[in-house]
């Protein structure tokens, strides 16, 4: 049964994004080893490259991330890290100073810097304020959309045998709590992302998507991004290289179940997703 979705909006510098109408965001990774080596972007051609290719196929939001948080990915310091960022922001802001961007840290001070020096829209937590104490504070302060993502754990250790009693109960516990300490803070526009792959089984991803229309009960936006991992080819075989269509079957599933952004790689396809989608629901 197709999910019906009421309005719903994030203030995004002072103009309301209506998700309703599910958003596409598209991912530029300037790191030198995201797991899926086809968005690894890192001289000033490929991601000027990259930023005009989302912004032409589509995406209304660029996720930058400098950050890997694939499975035992390399520790950077917060200075590295803000460094890469740097190169890709001034680009971006060059060639597409009315973008909306979001910044993929968990760290508070390059959430700050990224949002004060250069403009960004959006606080992309994987960690939902578990690796630095500061960030909801921060983002409280700053007045910016926040995503908080689920994870068991850390990128260097979240897939040493993830054991859950009962995942959507302690998924749904864990988002309860969060959101709570944020409207503490004064906090509105808040978008959960259940954190597909990180700390979670094969069996775990599925079990989380078969329930994915469950995330309403918070009546908040829901980000899904399952773009080429490894639930898609740990499962049909192959390699993130060769997981395109079924990356795109799973986002064409979350938007059924109420998804209002996906997160992806390859955002013509997830465009196409969205459009068909929302003809069928009219």
């Amino acid at each position: 049964m197709m999910k019906s979705i009421s309005p719903i909006y994030i203030n995004v510098k002072g103009h309301l994004l209506d998700l309703a109408i599910p958003q596409v965001m598209g991912i530029l990774n300037v790191t030198p080893d995201s797991f899926y080596s086809g968005s690894r972007m890192q001289t000033e051609e490929e991601i000027t490259a990259r930023t005009c290719r989302i912004i032409d196929e589509g995406a209304s939001i660029i996720d930058i991330g400098a950050y890997s948080s694939r499975q035992n990915a390399e520790h950077i310091s917060a200075e590295e890290e803000m460094r890469r960022l740097r190169t890709g922001l001034e680009i971006i802001n060059r060639i597409y100073p009315d973008a909306i961007v979001s910044v993929d840290t968990f760290r508070a001070d390059v959430a700050e810097q990224c949002v004060k020096d250069y403009g960004v829209a959006i606080v992309n937590d994987i960690s939902a304020g578990e690796m630095d104490g500061r960030m909801f504070e921060t983002v409280a302060r700053l007045g910016v959309p926040y995503i908080m993502m689920h994870m068991r754990g850390t990128p260097q250790n979240m897939q040493q045998e993830p054991h859950y009693e009962n995942l959507i109960k302690e998924v749904f516990m864990y988002f309860a709590r969060k959101v709570q300490q944020l409207r503490d803070l004064g906090m509105n526009d808040i978008i959960l992302d259940p954190g597909f792959g990180f700390g979670k089984t094969l069996e775990h991803n599925y079990e989380l998507m078969s329930h994915l229309e469950e995330f309403s009960i918070f009546e908040l936006p829901l980000l899904v991004g399952v773009s080429r991992k490894s639930m898609v080819y740990k499962l049909l075989g192959g390699t993130p290289q060769e997981s395109l269509n079924g990356t795109t079957v799973l986002d064409t599933v979350a938007l059924i179940k109420g998804a209002n952004i996906l997160r992806v790689h390859d955002v013509r396809e997830a465009v196409e997703a969205v459009r068909i989608i929302e003809k069928l629901k009219n």
